[in-house]
């Protein structure tokens, strides 16, 4: 069961360090009102909010109205077994506050199991704004700004970087107010983008799926069909046309994939029809629960591998992929590359070794392929079972340190 803190609207800075001393009971009962009486949310939405939030299994929810933007920012924190929750910051617009919420609930469960796959020294956790309306210019730095006197002031619990709907500046404009961000280098102001290293991540991981599928790793003559072509899929497209796969794009932005095809002179299909168009592999590289049960018995490829996080509807959907004989490569391993490389590049590793680690992925998804063909079942389940393998032996050493201890004499 999750803990519910919900931050006062115009003190950030004195909620923020009451949430660290656990005094937030009275903070939370005002902020509460002043959201109903704003119209930031009807009492019926609130108590919906916290009825999803306190039946999560993860620690905390952190929940703020930004008053000026009239946006909501939820900050999940699922697991810290192995360090301090990090997770991107995802910028989107929801139908409702407990939309945003139960995505960024989702994706920190997603970044535990990533961490722990790649055994990291991370605990999973992410941030979703949800916003009203697009914000560009003063207001768009000010939300950002006041997003990381929050982060600030929760004193390195919850790390964040790029993610869907946010980018490099993004991040610098948040680092202007907190030492907790991911996806610039502080010495130079440069931008560390997170995407060619998913892309790469994917890459790899496309190609180790080719090789247990068809016992072949290469991508050329393979039709693989990208949906979504931001930050990870355009990036995507280019190596694998590199490779010479046999491309077919499809993006809700018509002009950037009409430029895409161009570009690199493949062909294109409208969304609606995209999973139903015959290809070797299907990469989702756009927003997750793209796979539903409706969705699968549609699916016409022998793989499926993109950068996409939640891919799946729910875990059932993965039994349903393995039923119809469709190799899974699960998302939160595939995905890992920007995971991987970020944290490397802030520490001085050079992109070239940041390269090689996110390679290493190709390993990692032959692991789980083998264990969960042994087994005859999803490789969902294999790598969900790898990842509480790391949990489990992180506890262990927690444990048995704490037992360990013995505190020091007092002098008489």
């Amino acid at each position: 069961m999750a803990e519910l803190k919900i931050i006062a609207v115009d003190e950030i800075s004195r909620a923020a360090l009451l949430i660290k001393r656990g005094a937030q009971s009275c903070i939370q009962e005002a902020a509460e009102s002043a959201l109903v009486e704003t119209c930031a949310v009807t009492r019926a939405e609130l108590d919906e909010l916290k009825q999803a939030i306190t039946e999560w299994c993860g620690l905390q929810v952190i929940a703020y109205y930004d008053l000026p933007t009239a946006s909501w920012v939820f900050i999940a924190l699922h697991d810290m077994t192995l360090g301090p929750a990090v997770g991107g910051c995802r910028i989107c617009t929801y139908p409702k506050p407990v939309d945003a919420a139960r995505d960024a609930m989702r994706l920190a469960e997603a970044m535990t199991r990533k961490w722990a796959v790649i055994d990291s020294d991370f605990g999973g956790g992410k941030s979703v704004i949800s916003i009203a309306r697009p914000l560009a210019g003063a207001e768009r730095a000010g939300l950002l700004e006041r997003f990381g006197q929050l982060l600030e002031n929760l004193g390195g619990i919850y790390q964040t970087g790029e993610d869907l709907g946010t980018s490099p500046s993004d991040m610098a404009k948040m680092a202007e107010a907190t030492r907790y961000v991911h996806g610039f280098d502080r010495a130079t102001g440069r931008p560390l983008d997170p995407g060619p290293f998913t892309a790469l991540g994917v890459l790899v991981g496309i190609k180790r799926s080719l090789q247990h599928f068809y016992n072949d790793a290469a991508p050329k003559g393979r039709t693989i069909l990208i949906q979504g072509l931001g930050h990870v899929g355009g990036p995507l497209a280019r190596l694998l046309q590199r490779e010479g796969a046999q491309l077919i794009l499809s993006d809700i932005r018509e002009e950037r994939m009409k430029e895409l095809a161009q570009e690199l002179g493949c062909l294109m299909v409208e969304p609606e029809t995209a999973q139903a168009t015959p290809c070797d592999v299907y990469a989702p590289c756009a927003m997750g629960g793209m796979l539903s049960r409706q969705a699968v018995s549609s699916l016409r490829c022998n793989v499926v591998a993109g950068a996409a996080n939640n891919q799946l509807e729910d875990a059932e959907v993965a039994d349903l992929l393995h039923e119809r004989k469709i190799l899974y490569a699960p998302d939160f391993v595939i995905n890992a590359g920007g995971a991987i490389s970020l944290p490397l590049l802030h520490k001085g590793a050079s992109e070239r070794e940041a390269s090689e680690r996110v390679e290493g992925i190709a390993r990692t998804l032959g692991q789980i392929f083998e264990e969960a063909a042994g087994l005859n079942e999803s490789p969902l389940h294999a790598a969900e079972r790898k990842a509480a393998r790391v949990l489990a032996r992180a506890r262990s050493r927690s444990l048995l340190e704490a037992s360990t201890f013995v505190p020091a004499a007092k002098d008489s």
